[in-house]
């Protein structure tokens, strides 16, 4: 019972990397309704681009914001030029995850070519160590949770507070009601995709940052991950994705203490299965509500 303590600091650094990462995956669901496979693919390209600039003298920090960067127009790219043209065609759903899938495959083998398969880790990640009660944090992991406060707050303030929020919300719910009303739901789209491939990117590089060393493939399990916290949430649900991100960081680290901690992603696959079966709709319920799309 002496871990319970430290292990729920270990969950809250989790925590924090998948709300980022969950709030930009629902994101783009919400607005598009596409359940984009690709997007550890590009947590990773960016955790990549952004190990680039650090082993070339640029700080950590700073990287950061580097692989936001990237992550948002490399988003924003793929659907424009890939995911739209096929949703113009006709491709439905099950058609749209087949081609995230194939383009995630792209994007990873690519990273592979670029990088090789070996294990990097970045530059300046390494720091002292802090006691906040009975939690070790280092100063590494608080950054990564202040990072995703931050990002958590602008979401809201986006959402809650700006035109464009507004816009996104009534896109969400109603896109051909949207157009109707002067919204330009391609812009909106646009931006969206910038807005959670930003995420994305941010979320790609706090992750490579704390587990020091990574690989191509080290992402790819928190896919999983990823979807259980949005699905949890209520898919298309931004602040049920923070919910989520909360619950699955939390209950995956403390099953460290009982079960081997290699077994963390099938906890949350086994919550993903549960919340399938006795609630899909997710704590929240997926989907804008009328009033939501109107405020």
């Amino acid at each position: 019972m002496h871990l319970l303590i430290p292990t729920i600091g270990f969950g809250l650094v989790t925590a924090s990397i998948l709300a980022i990462a969950s709030v930009g995956f629902t994101l783009q669901f919400a607005i598009t309704n596409i359940l984009n496979l690709a997007y550890a693919n590009v947590m990773t390209s960016s955790a990549f681009v952004a190990y680039e600039a650090n082993r070339n003298g640029i700080g950590i920090w700073y990287c950061i914001a580097l692989g936001g960067l990237f992550g948002a127009l490399f988003s924003m790219l793929l659907n424009r030029f890939v995911f739209t043209p096929f949703i113009r065609r006709g491709t439905r759903a099950v058609g749209a995850v087949i081609v995230s899938i194939a383009v995630g495959l792209l994007v990873l083998y690519g990273v592979v070519i670029i990088w090789s398969p070996n294990y990097v880790s970045y530059q300046g990640t390494a720091g002292r160590s802090v006691h906040i009660g009975s939690m070790i944090f280092t100063v590494t992991q608080l950054g990564i949770i202040g990072v995703a406060v931050a990002s958590m707050l602008l979401v809201h303030i986006l959402l809650a507070y700006t035109k464009l929020g507004k816009a996104m919300r009534a896109t969400a719910m109603n896109p051909p009601l949207a157009r109707a009303s002067g919204i330009s739901t391609d812009r909106v789209v646009d931006l969206t995709w910038l807005i959670s491939g930003a995420l994305c990117g941010i979320a790609g590089v706090v992750f490579g940052m704390n587990v020091i060393s990574f690989t191509p493939f080290t992402e790819q399990d928190f896919l999983i991950v990823i979807v259980a916290a949005a699905v949890l949430g209520g898919i298309g649900r931004p602040y049920g994705a923070m919910l989520g991100a909360l619950t699955i960081g939390l209950a995956t680290e403390l099953s460290a203490l009982v079960f081997n901690p290699a077994y963390k992603e099938i906890i949350a696959f086994i919550i993903l299965a549960v919340v399938l079966l006795v609630r899909p709709q997710g704590i929240l319920s997926g989907g804008l509500s009328k009033e939501e799309a109107t405020a």
